[in-house]
């Protein structure tokens, strides 16, 4: 089950008051409703492929108005595992259009809400919920590729559920797709409100946890990226101290100072360390500890020393 439907089965058990549940099924019906002439009159249809959708649509009109409705459920062609729901509600049809906001001043469906519908906080969250079930989506929080969106089919409503969304500080965009208008979220603190603001809790806390870990375990790899990376460097230095060693040892026996002395013995002893490594041996083979700067200095000057060596031989590259 994908993470966004893990999200709309918990959805689908909440209760609230009356008004956020019209506010909820307005959301529904504004972006997955439609309007149907017949010969009796007109049908209100909601239409999904998702079970706890219309589980929650049907819980949401026998709670508000107990009207009479038909159920069909047919397979879709296109997909040999996917099912549609349609509900259709031929009674008091004009009821729900006012009601529910529906229909606005120019006669128009499914594009305005009516500002008493979401007068509430809690019905703002109710309507943000109802769009999130009807047509929300949202990646796993395996992936670190945050996004949350809900479509919509005109920018007007689209822009609806963005100031909605935008009450509760959720920083949500719009953008046009190929299927008409989306109010989309990219960052994982907003996402994680949203899905705090609609009520979803238990879905919040997977996200939060998966996030969490997924982002500490990246934080695990990176440092161990890092050491392996300065491992790889503090391997070649010391390759490359132990050639200027070779070269000075080769040609120059005596006139060598007594630190750069203690540097050869030191990196000829432990040919693989590290100079903070070589830091601390110091201490054991000499009266004092060379610090890792000193020790670096030294190197830098029988660098400087295997140089003029090869100058003189004609060998520098």
């Amino acid at each position: 089950m994908s993470f966004a439907k893990e999200i709309k089965k918990e959805l689908q058990s909440l209760r609230h008051l009356n008004c956020c549940n019209k506010a909820e099924m307005s959301a529904m019906l504004h972006i997955n409703g439609s309007v149907e002439k017949n010969s009796t009159g007109i049908s209100l249809v909601f239409q999904t492929t998702n079970n706890s959708v219309v589980r929650r649509f049907v819980y949401l009109l026998k709670k508000l108005y107990n009207f009479e409705y038909s159920l069909i459920q047919k397979q879709i062609k296109q997909f040999k595992n996917k099912e549609q729901f349609i509900v259709k509600i031929n009674e008091s049809v004009e009821v729900l259009l006012n009601e529910l906001s529906l229909l606005n001043d120019d006669a128009l469906f499914f594009k305005d809400v009516d500002k008493d519908l979401v007068e509430k906080e809690c019905c703002k969250r109710a309507y943000l919920r109802g769009a999130f079930l009807a047509s929300g989506s949202i990646n796993s929080p395996d992936t670190s590729a945050y996004h949350l969106e809900i479509q919509s089919y005109s920018k007007e409503h689209s822009e609806v559920v963005k100031l909605l969304a935008n009450e509760f500080n959720l920083n949500a965009k719009v953008s046009k797709n190929k299927r008409g208008f989306i109010t989309y979220l990219k960052e994982a603190e907003r996402i994680a409100d949203f899905l705090r603001v609609i009520g979803a809790n238990n879905s919040l806390f997977t996200f939060e946890d998966t996030r969490i870990k997924r982002d500490f375990k990246n934080s695990i790899n990176r440092v161990i990226n890092c050491d392996i990376a300065n491992e790889r460097k503090a391997q070649e230095a010391a390759k490359e101290q132990l050639k200027n060693i070779k070269i000075i040892e080769n040609n120059i026996e005596s006139n060598i100072s007594k630190s750069m002395k203690e540097a050869i013995f030191l990196r000829k002893k432990y040919p693989e360390s590290s100079l903070l490594e070589l830091s601390y041996a110091s201490l054991e083979h000499f009266d004092k500890q060379i610090s890792k700067s000193a020790l670096n200095h030294r190197f830098r000057a029988i660098k400087d020393l295997a140089n003029k060596i090869k100058i003189s031989e004609g060998k520098y590259d």
